[in-house]
């Protein structure tokens, strides 16, 4: 196959500047920094037939052993040490990528910023990646990865003109296999990366295709060695890369491949003594013909060989693993945080979009800028995998307190926006409640909600009078004030809207709103042992806390019985650095907490609550299992009180499935891995799909904030959650530890996360996990409302999937202003989440339009609906622009 060339070769054009005046002094030039001669000696005849495009760069962390703020002067200094080369050596090319870092040059020194535009107008200053900065290539939500995009290349063209058309992450730990779809609808045709070094993956390819699984491609390089050098000869650095090369790539006539140098982490560049020894041993013909150059031009060279080489070409059709598994697992405050504010900013994007749209309040396009910059920026590499030292915590903390403060407040004032204008009828004594989804299909959620001034408790009707099942609960208020209280109650709500319910005094008729045990109403059992409705019946082992029966009754199928609830806790000693570097698992037999007891917290007509409580050493793990009247799923809210130190708590979900497979979400999608105990990346769910007794069965694992699983084989196969690690901070390998040194270790304290179980009955689609986790990790909102009169009414729907395959994932303004009330067309893209393809129907009452589109496999494909309705739906790539 043929891929079309793109951009114009960037050595090309320096080496054309240099024939013209090679010695000619350069204006302005700081002292000692006069351009220097060239070599003009012709190489030996016995030079290797082979071309190696040097690559002067300057990986620079903005955040790792040091700080934000020292970052940001490092890319001050750095960038111009790299103007200065570029004065003294006409043939210098710098190739920059981190879009952070040359937003921080602008807004901090003008004058290195214009000299800089000079030099990429020149095309010896190449910027490439395209994304903000090199994120973790994991963790974060598919829409973080078109955001990075969205705001790298749209700086890109603000400010130079072009965007990028190489992607580059070469310090990230692994890369998902959805990122070749997200790189081409960003514009970018190839992608260059180090790690997972050949000795690290199953994959020892240095020049390949790279496959999504819609079928996008991008040729991808995997960097020999390092990204980076020492600042003296780069003899060794030369040495090392061709040692590392497959020997397709950097062996054989006319060979061509790309050598990385200069002094990288910490900033610098490349050095006089990198470019003298280049052109020292480009002259002496050591290895090859050595061109200054840039990724881009390499590729264009690799494209321009012709369809039979490009044909034959190995391809890729999965992710890249592993580097440092436990990367996934370090700090989970950082996580948390993480999740909490991309699921915020989506939210804001979404109700601001709507009252742009209804009611032309501004789009507030600058402050959702800034929070999702926010929250781009603490993707890095060394800040979401918890790698960095520990005060740059408070700053992410901080940063990311930022985006989730300015989403509430986008949020809040567009929910009180709709919600003044919702016609809500008097009725004395009642408080009115209106529930918001954030979601784009409908939901039927359970709300807790707390309430004042009801002495004899509440029952919850909606907006027909007619009584939904609730039930009372325990107020986080804990005061003599008997009028406040707290109920639960069952909220169904359209695709993103709102739904009005009302709290009613007293009880209601038939309602049990006290805590106890034995039958209730609707099927609903519980006690210390069981919790049963018509779905289901689980059983707790009164010996170990854990489940030894997760009987459906629809299908017979018991994916736990008689499982050995002494897996379910498994805590080791850790040995292994904050990264997790050279693991490949975690599945260690391990130590199990005690339990200490086992209490029945809810009986009532909507769910039943059983909390166990388990103890080691000095921490405590209290797991509170949750059954709905109505649903056959097992949720479990977590409270981890953690004081361990190098070590680690696996959460273990052993099954008796027979022949199982392992199916990972991964961002915008899935993938299935082996079974056998590898430490995995994932976004929210594993699913476990096998046998019982010759039937068809699987379970789900659903989770909030985690993203370290194992799927381990044996008697009864079983997947693992890696629920914490307290390794050192920023405690790297080969550095031993002093067994009498003070550290401060990770993890210590309270963290809170949830997970849900879901048995089915052998497809994991059945289970829909990538919507059940994502309302999980984001709930619906409650408000408390007044009486008023309005034009909106009581139950609306602003937009809608219907549910099926094809889910959208962004519902947002325009990044351009446009005429539009708010200044916003809205922007809606969506992707078919069950590798099947589908037809999608896509519904805008906001609007009064709909999307009828056909999705392939795991397409992801984005949409511009302008407000003018005789104006029709253009479809864009993944920066708003036209498709080409």
């Amino acid at each position: 196959m043929t891929t079309p060339r793109t951009g114009k070769g960037d050595t090309e054009i320096a080496a054309t500047a240099a024939e013209a005046a090679p010695n000619a002094p350069v204006a302005n030039a700081p002292a000692g920094t006069q351009p220097r001669d060239l070599p003009t000696s012709p190489r030996p005849s016995a030079t290797p037939q082979r071309t190696l495009h040097m690559i002067g760069n300057a990986h620079l962390d903005p955040v790792w052993l040091w700080p934000w703020q020292e970052g940001y002067q490092e890319a001050r200094a750095t960038f111009w040490s790299a103007i200065q080369r570029m004065e003294e050596y006409p043939d210098f090319v710098f190739t920059c990528d981190q879009i952070v870092l040359l937003s921080w040059v602008e807004e901090s020194d003008p004058e290195l910023f214009e000299r800089i535009r000079e030099r990429v107008a020149e095309g010896r200053w190449v910027n490439v990646g395209g994304w903000w900065v090199e994120p973790d290539n994991n963790m974060p939500m598919g829409e973080s990865f078109v955001r990075q995009g969205l705001y790298g290349q749209r700086y890109l063209e603000s400010r130079f003109g072009t965007p990028a058309t190489v992607g580059m992450n070469v310090d990230p730990f692994g890369h998902n296999a959805m990122l070749p779809q997200i790189l081409r609808g960003q514009g970018m045709d190839s992608y260059t990366f180090l790690r997972p070094g050949p000795h690290e993956s199953d994959f020892g390819a240095s020049l390949f295709w790279w496959e999504a699984p819609d079928g996008s491609r991008v040729l991808a390089y995997r960097i020999p060695f390092e990204y980076g050098s020492p600042g003296g000869s780069v003899d060794g650095q030369t040495e090392k890369s061709l040692a590392s090369l497959d020997r397709s790539v950097g062996f054989g006539e006319n060979a061509v491949a790309m050598v990385f140098y200069g002094v990288g982490n910490h900033g610098g560049g490349p050095t006089i003594a990198n470019i003298e020894s280049i052109h020292r041993y480009d002259r002496m013909g050591s290895f090859g013909r050595m061109t200054m150059s840039s990724p881009r031009t390499y590729f264009d060279e690799v494209l321009g060989r012709g369809e039979a080489f490009l044909d034959a070409l190995p391809v890729r059709r999965d992710d890249l693993q592993h580097h440092a598994p436990g990367c996934y697992s370090s700090h989970s405050g950082i996580k948390a945080w993480q999740r909490r504010a991309q699921f915020a900013v989506l939210n804001a994007e979404r109700w601001a979009a709507v009252v742009a749209a209804t009611d032309g309040v501004a789009y507030p396009r600058e402050q959702l800028e800034t929070a999702w910059k926010q929250v781009l920026f603490n993707q890095f590499h060394d800040i979401l995998p918890g790698s960095a030292i520990e005060p740059s915590y408070d700053d992410a903390r901080d940063q990311l307190g930022e985006a989730v403060a300015i989403s509430k407040r986008i949020v809040t004032r567009a929910h009180n926006i709709l919600a003044r204008q919702v016609q809500v009828d008097r009725e004395d004594g009642t408080q009115p409640v209106l529930v918001f989804n954030p979601h784009p299909w409908a939901v039927a959620v359970d709300v807790d909600f707390q309430y004042g001034g009801q002495r004899t408790g509440v029952h919850v009707v909606d907006e027909t009078g007619e009584q939904v099942v609730s039930q009372g609960s325990q107020p986080t208020a804990t005061t003599d004030d008997v009028s406040r209280g707290a109920v639960v109650f069952r909220a169904e709500v359209p695709a993103l809207g709102y739904r009005l319910y009302r709290l009613r005094p007293g009880p209601g008729p038939g309602v049990v709103s006290a805590a106890g045990s034995g039958p209730v109403s609707g099927g609903l059992t519980v006690t210390a042992d069981t919790l049963e409705n018509d779905h289901v019946r689980i059983r707790i082992d009164q010996e170990t806390g854990w489940i030894s029966s997760y009987l459906v009754k629809a299908t017979g199928v018991d994916v736990m019985a008689g499982v050995d609830g002494t897996q379910h806790t498994q805590i080791n000693d850790d040995p292994t650095d904050t990264w997790g570097h050279r693991v490949v698992s975690y599945a260690w037999p391990g130590a199990s907490m005690a339990l200490k007891r086992i209490v029945v917290r809810e009986a009532g007509p909507l769910r039943s609550r059983v909390r166990v409580e388990r103890e080691w050493g000095a921490s405590t793990l209290v797991e509170e299992f949750i059954l709905d009247h109505d649903s056959p799923v097992l949720r479990v809210n977590v409270t981890l009180d953690w004081r361990e130190q190098a070590h680690l708590l696996k959460l273990r979900f052993p099954t008796v499935l027979e022949e199982p497979a392992a199916t990972y979400e991964i961002p915008f999608g899935h993938l299935e891995r082996p079974v056998d105990g590898a430490e995995e990346p994932a976004q929210s769910w594993v699913d476990l799909t096998g046998t019982v007794d010759g039937t068809a069965a699987g379970l789900t694992v659903i989770t909030t904030n985690k993203h370290a699983y194992d799927v381990s084989p044996g008697d009864q196969p079983s997947i693992g959650v890696t629920a914490v690690r307290s390794p050192v901070y920023s405690w790297h390998d080969p550095r031993l530890l002093d067994p009498e040194g003070i550290y401060s270790f990770q993890d210590q304290g309270v963290q809170r996360f949830s997970y849900e179980l879901v048995p089915h009955a052998g497809d994991w689609r059945e289970a829909d996990p990538v919507r059940r986790a994502l309302v999980l990790g984001n709930p619906v909102r409650a408000m408390q409302e007044s009486f008023h009169d309005g034009a909106l009414p009581p139950v609306n729907s602003f937009a809608g999937d219907g549910g099926g395959s094809v889910m959208v994932t962004a519902f947002k303004g325009t990044e351009d202003a446009t005429d539009a009330p708010g200044g916003a067309d809205l922007v809606v893209r969506a992707v078919e989440t069950r590798g099947e393809g589908g037809r999608s129907r896509i519904e805008l009452p906001v609007v009064g339009r709909t999307i009828e589109e056909d999705f392939g496999p795991s397409q992801l494909r984005t949409f511009v609906v302008p407000a003018d309705p005789a104006a029709p739906i253009r479809e864009v790539d993944l920066i708003e622009r036209p498709l080409s």
